[in-house]
């Protein structure tokens, strides 16, 4: 039985999602250390460039290897700028099924940037790799990522009661942890059978070639507010 991802590249009409490169860990840190991302996630904070460095040059590819999932930059088609990240983790190879996390550069929030590179994937995921299911799971007081599951096509299965931990920030700057509830939602192949999701997705290719440092876990706690 299959227990790691192949390496691949994914292309939409306006992304490319692709594996991490070393010219990637400056975009990525800047990306990283913003307040949405500290507080939706467990990223490291501050989160400095020798975090991005590791996942990049690393940590990311280690996903991929060690049979963990596959952790993917994603990129604008036209100019290669990095606008954000898109992650499969707790990958059960037995019962083919993953959980995806994803963020957003702040510049790049409201393009329909998350929903689009999700999209992506969850095809590659059960056409190509034969998966049967796809979990995001969103903090309670996370709108925005609930809209992009929505927005993807996602069915609510329930909510897990104090299941997760999230940074809200004190009155002298810093951040406290808080706990709260998280909503689980789902994806299998047949929500987007005949569904327009799909549109856009060009396929995939081979690529020759989330822990974000300090073994963050950005699970589906995503940032990448696309209101779209």
């Amino acid at each position: 039985m299959t227990t790691t991802f192949p390496d691949v590249t994914i292309s939409t009409d306006r992304l490319v999602l692709r594996p991490f490169d070393e010219d990637d860990a400056t975009a990525l840190a800047e990306l990283m250390d913003d307040e949405l991302v500290t507080a939706w996630t467990t990223a490291p904070h501050p989160y400095t460039r020798a975090d991005a460095h590791d996942w990049v040059t690393r940590a990311s590819h280690a996903e991929r290897t060690e049979g963990r999932g596959i952790a993917l930059a994603v990129t604008e088609f036209l100019t290669q700028r990095l606008v954000g990240t898109v992650h499969l983790h707790h990958t059960d190879w037995r019962t083919r099924t993953a959980e995806v996390g994803y963020v957003i550069a702040p510049w790049a929030r409201g393009e329909g940037y998350a929903g689009e590179s999700v999209l992506a994937l969850a095809q590659w995921l059960f056409r190509e790799q034969g998966f049967e299911r796809l979990e995001l799971r969103t903090a309670a007081d996370n709108a925005a990522s609930q809209q992009v599951a929505q927005k993807v096509g996602c069915l609510s299965e329930g909510v897990l009661r104090n299941a997760w931990i999230v940074r809200t920030q004190t009155a002298d700057g810093g951040w406290s942890d808080t706990r709260t509830d998280l909503i689980v939602w789902s994806l299998v192949p047949e929500d987007l059978d005949d569904g327009d999701g799909w549109a856009g997705y060009e396929g995939y290719e081979g690529y020759g070639g989330q822990d974000f440092g300090r073994r963050a876990d950005l699970s589906g706690y995503a940032v990448g507010a696309d209101w779209k």
